[in-house]
């Protein structure tokens, strides 16, 4: 595995690009509630992408080999689904959850960045398991900094998740990006620490922990895309992505409307 820092000028572009991926979630927020379909949260997001932003939806028409043509602008996850999932006529209903994961391109660069709504209220495992999925991302996030290794991410968020009796999804982990989709390294959302590549400053990548209600155990459904829990429980998943400095980190998908660190378990994971 080998992933290579990235430029000054770079870095900037990657700025520009995640920060137009944050926004874009930021526009959609108002309208994930009770009624709506998962077909018309892409069609206003596709909409504002190409629109407003001047920006390409990634997602749309990506075929990596083995797979057909995603045919969407977002991915739209509803409840058991925890990754992958494809906006069509699926109304959201009260106490549902749904991941919108969102990649933009501007000036050739990508910005990949998810984020977790509850439609309505929310059942009380639903709250929790959202929260908790979002402290995962942010104890992985907590241990980026240049000279720590690619474990440490990933054993932060699985402590974090099983502490809670939650179980993390093993066959898709966080990535590089730049003006590549998916490029090295990966990174595993489970493992030990001290253990994997050695992190530089200017390496950018992903972290979008994918934790289960139930069981880890996955099903691929006939589209080939949708991604659901075996067990049927609920599935939750936060993405940022990050750059690596010589100090620590800096989350370049960050935004007005972005949900703040949960600075208490944040404290307590780096005491």
């Amino acid at each position: 595995m080998t992933a290579t820092p990235k430029t000054a000028a770079d870095i900037e572009k990657m700025r520009v690009a995640c920060r137009l991926g944050a926004e874009v979630l930021d526009y959609i927020t108002p309208f994930v509630k009770p009624g709506v379909t998962t077909g018309e949260l892409d069609r206003l997001c596709h909409e504002y992408m190409t629109h407003v932003q001047q920006t390409v939806p990634a997602p749309l028409n990506y075929q990596p080999p083995g797979y057909p043509p995603f045919p969407k602008a977002i991915c739209t996850s509803v409840n058991d689904v925890i990754c992958h999932g494809i906006p069509g006529d699926k109304v959201l209903k009260n106490g549902d959850i749904v991941n919108l994961d969102i990649t933009v391109i501007k000036d050739g660069y990508y910005g990949d960045t998810s984020r977790m709504f509850i439609a309505g209220e929310g059942s009380i495992l639903a709250k929790r398991l959202v929260q908790t999925t979002f402290e995962c991302m942010w104890v992985g996030i907590a241990q980026v900094r240049a000279g720590a290794h690619l474990g440490d991410i990933g054993h932060a968020i699985q402590k974090h998740a099983e502490a809670q009796n939650f179980s993390v999804v093993r066959e898709y982990c966080g990535h590089g990006i730049g003006t590549v989709f998916h490029e090295e390294p990966q990174v595993l959302h489970y493992g030990r620490a001290g253990t994997g590549m050695v992190l530089e400053a200017g390496m950018i990548f992903t972290i979008e922990p994918m934790i289960n209600a139930g069981k880890r155990d996955i099903r691929t459904m006939p589209d080939h895309w949708t991604v659901k829990t075996r067990d049927r429980s609920l599935s939750a998943q936060w993405e940022h992505t990050v750059l690596v400095t010589e100090t620590g980190y800096d989350v370049l998908t960050l935004s007005a409307g972005v949900q703040a660190r949960p600075e208490h378990v944040l404290a307590a994971a780096t005491a």
